[in-house]
């Protein structure tokens, strides 16, 4: 029996995720379509012709400071929810905005109203998610109440790779207990921190010392990018923003030497480190089942929250905590629009395109990979088609399925519960998500792999160069950061 939800819904944004959110919420909520509004800047009436059908409405209207809380105002109260899948609307604002006035929150990313804003002159530190996040901290620390609830972050990753990398825990723990690798007081131990769920333990007990957030984008086009077009198969405006920002990454406990442009924080968890290079030029070795990629370290909400949940303290000091980041490998055509973007420096091409209906074969494979425990690494993630995909939702593909299903299923745990303030994925029961999300992610593989990133380590010029590793300790950043000497 579907889920019955009676207030009002704004969708703000109707790009490429929303796009397949809508039709998708039909399929898994029973809402009047006349309770729905989208709200987006630009003339979408064509895109939204069938929902416009159904009884959806439409206004076109931007977001702006000025203007936030009058427009949201009229179509949006208590009890109502807001489906954040704009760019370039201020987090903080919004949320504090929602928690006045009762209304239920959901976004994919922690947004500015302009990232570019002097951005050159600041330093890298201030143009981390790592800052976004404090802030946040600082206005929830203010709340007298929890308030209306309020989920941040979660599309695919960030969103649904925090659950994965839980399933990803207690998968390795219950192999290894299977296996009989563990016996005694140490698997009567394990089995209480799976039981209690206690993750950030349960991690440290296992060994994890790095998590990659390891994703391949193999969907090709029958129509090549063009010169001057930057295509992708979401959206393009928010790939762009983080990638061009500073690598950021959730820096372990096991770690010996800070990379090269390294920089830290001074205030809060400190659980992460940025470097004074651009998430897209910054290359990691990286692994998906079953072949060796190379990955960009572009930052990512969940390099925060996952790095900041699993760490062990005690008295007052960080005793245990993973290195944990994304390594990205997008479509074809995205690297070669990021080839083009690099020449172009960093000005944004002028046509854009999202990749549809013209992709004729590939997967996006999407998952947590957990290393250094007693099995090496284990991966546990989605693998969805894009005939599958067209399946679920005709014109869609695989990489916006993953994330409106992680938006959704948050969104209808929110339904769920109402009042329990601001969320990070990690705050979200994994078994809940899942279950709604898993029949819309294709193939579910959780696995051990015995791949560490020196197994397939070459210097073409040894003996000339000075290679940036650690032969000791595979598990070393170092070992999986791309340098001049690989």
């Amino acid at each position: 029996m579907m889920r019955e939800f009676n207030k009002k819904i704004l969708f703000v944004g109707y790009g490429s995720v929303a796009q397949c959110a809508l039709p998708m919420l039909f399929k898994l909520l029973k809402v009047p379509a006349g309770n729905i509004t989208v709200m987006d800047f630009e003339d979408k009436r064509a895109a939204l012709k069938p929902m416009l059908a159904k009884g959806v409405k439409y206004v076109r209207a931007k977001i702006e400071k000025k203007n936030m809380g009058a427009l949201l105002g009229k179509y949006l109260s208590a009890g109502d929810l807001l489906i954040d899948l704009a760019w370039n609307i201020d987090a903080t604002e919004i949320l504090q905005w929602c928690h006045d006035r009762g209304v239920l929150y959901i976004n994919t990313s922690t947004e500015l109203w302009d990232p570019y804003k002097n951005a050159v002159d600041k330093h890298p530190t201030e143009r981390t998610l790592y800052v976004r996040h404090m802030a946040m901290r600082k206005m929830v620390a203010k709340w007298k109440t929890p308030g209306p609830t309020a989920v941040i972050e979660h599309g695919a990753n960030p969103g649904l790779i925090s659950h994965f990398a839980k399933k990803g825990l207690i998968d390795i723990a219950t192999s290894l207990l299977a296996d009989r690798k563990v016996k005694g007081a140490k698997a009567e131990k394990l089995r209480q921190l799976v039981k209690d769920q206690t993750f950030n333990v349960l991690s440290k007990e296992l060994g994890v010392k790095v998590i990659h957030v390891s994703e391949r984008d193999t969907q090709i086009t029958d129509k090549p990018k063009l010169v001057d077009e930057f295509v992708n198969t979401w959206s393009v405006e928010g790939f762009r923003e983080e990638g061009v920002a500073p690598a950021e990454l959730g820096w372990g406990t096991h770690e010996k030497t800070l990379p090269p442009m390294a920089c830290q924080h001074k205030n809060g968890p400190k659980n992460q480190i940025c470097i004074a290079r651009m998430g897209m030029n910054t290359w990691i070795s990286t692994w998906v089942p079953d072949y060796c990629i190379h990955g960009m370290l572009v930052r990512h909400g969940e390099a925060f929250t996952l790095s900041d949940k699993l760490t062990v303290w005690k008295n007052g000091k960080a005793v245990y905590r993973p290195t944990v980041h994304y390594a990205y490998c997008p479509s074809d055509s995205a690297i070669a629009s990021l080839n083009e973007l690099r020449g172009y420096d960093y000005a944004l091409q002028p046509k854009l395109r999202i990749l549809g209906d013209e992709i004729t074969s590939g997967y996006d494979t999407l998952g947590a990979l957990l290393m250094g425990h007693d099995y090496n690494a284990w991966w546990t993630g989605t693998i969805l088609g894009i005939d599958e995909s067209r399946k679920l939702i005709p014109h869609q593909n695989a990489t916006t399925i993953q994330v409106a299903i992680g938006v959704l299923a948050a969104a209808m745990w929110m339904m769920d519960n109402p009042e329990r303030g601001l969320n990070v994925p990690d705050d979200l029961p994994h078994e809940y998500v899942l279950k709604i999300a898993k029949p819309w992610l294709g193939k579910l593989h959780s696995a051990k792999s015995d791949w560490t990133p020196l197994k397939h380590y070459t210097n073409a010029f040894k003996g000339y160069n000075n290679p940036y590793i650690d032969k000791k300790d595979p598990w070393q950043f170092k070992n999986f950061l791309i340098t001049d000497s690989d």
